[in-house]
């Protein structure tokens, strides 16, 4: 009998050996500590940035990660760069709190900033008060040079492309200054215009014959002209517009309320101190397209605002 007690003394104990965890659960407490959790549930403040996608992704990663990695050194808080889907997303993102700091364009920002009062335009760059678009032809539409801007009507009957449906440079003044003309939507081939979703995109789309014009940044198409990209001989400049105002950097109204009195003038500092003498810096300057950035008058995009709501993008 002692044999046999023993023995089940011993699987008794063998089997508890096996039993799965779960038997014995883990405090609540421990589980917490060893869950993900995002950093904001963890107490933790982070900066969120973002930008509206005008240009390739590769680009867009690489400058707005120098953006939060040098934010995050002047302003002792963590920065993270969201990136966005399309320049919707960008404005639905600020305008329900998910984003704090955007680069917006002139027509997503008004936008932007008219669906979330209090909201600060910060700093534009250099650039940005007096901006231009380009619109470009592949030698092959029979399309020349255009000295006046009644001349935008030779674009009736051809294809022609925008950027994005939300651009200011890509899409709003362009399809003003083509108002301004005489020339409506309807009047291109097929009844409408395409819109390629990015300046990268048109230039690319124009060079290869895919449409015959298009419409886009002027700093984009500078820079597919230097690195190559754009070819003289399959795609051209045909006309500049007139200058309007356009980027801008868009804080939310509550940075002070979550990351201290103050903050939100020490990030607009921050933004406009980046120097060329800085290297960090530099490389960001020269990613934008500028020397600097400067504080923004927002009395000067309510031509913007006009614009958009005369073609139905603001209401």
């Amino acid at each position: 009998m002692r044999v046999r007690e023993r023995l089940t003394a011993v699987l008794a104990g063998l089997s508890l050996a096996l039993l799965p965890a779960v038997v014995s659960p883990m405090p609540p407490a421990a589980l917490a500590q060893n869950s993900p959790q995002p950093a904001q549930q963890r107490g933790l403040k982070v900066l969120r940035v973002s930008a509206i996608p005008d240009q390739n992704p590769e680009k867009l990663n690489r400058l707005y990660g120098l953006v939060a990695t040098e934010l995050s050194k002047q302003l002792g808080v963590s920065v993270k760069y969201v990136p966005v889907t399309d320049y919707a997303a960008a404005v639905s993102a600020f305008r329900t709190g998910d984003l704090d700091l955007v680069w917006f364009g002139g027509l997503t920002g008004v936008q932007a900033t008219l669906q979330k009062p209090g909201a600060r335009m910060l700093a534009q760059r250099d650039i940005d008060a007096q901006f231009y678009s380009v619109f470009i032809a592949n030698p092959k539409s029979g399309l020349k040079p255009i000295r006046s801007i009644n001349q935008l009507s030779e674009l009736k009957g051809k294809r022609f492309t925008f950027g994005s449906e939300s651009s200011t440079s890509g899409r709003l003044m362009p399809q003003y200054f083509l108002s301004q003309a005489g020339v409506k939507l309807k009047d291109f081939a097929g009844g409408a215009p395409g819109f390629s979703g990015s300046h990268d995109a048109t230039i690319a789309l124009v060079q290869s014959g895919a449409y015959d014009a298009g419409a886009v940044n002027e700093q984009v198409w500078k820079a597919n002209l230097r690195s190559g990209k754009a070819n003289r001989s399959k795609v051209f400049q045909i006309w500049r517009t007139p200058p309007y105002p356009d980027y801008m950097w868009l804080a939310q109204a509550n940075l002070d309320q979550r990351f201290g009195k103050g903050f939100t003038t020490k990030l607009q500092k921050a933004i406009v101190g980046w120097k060329p003498s800085d290297p960090e810096q530099k490389q960001i300057l020269v990613l934008f397209g500028a020397q600097q950035f400067t504080t923004v008058n927002p009395a000067g995009y309510k031509q913007i605002e006009q614009v958009g709501r005369q073609i139905g993008k603001i209401r």
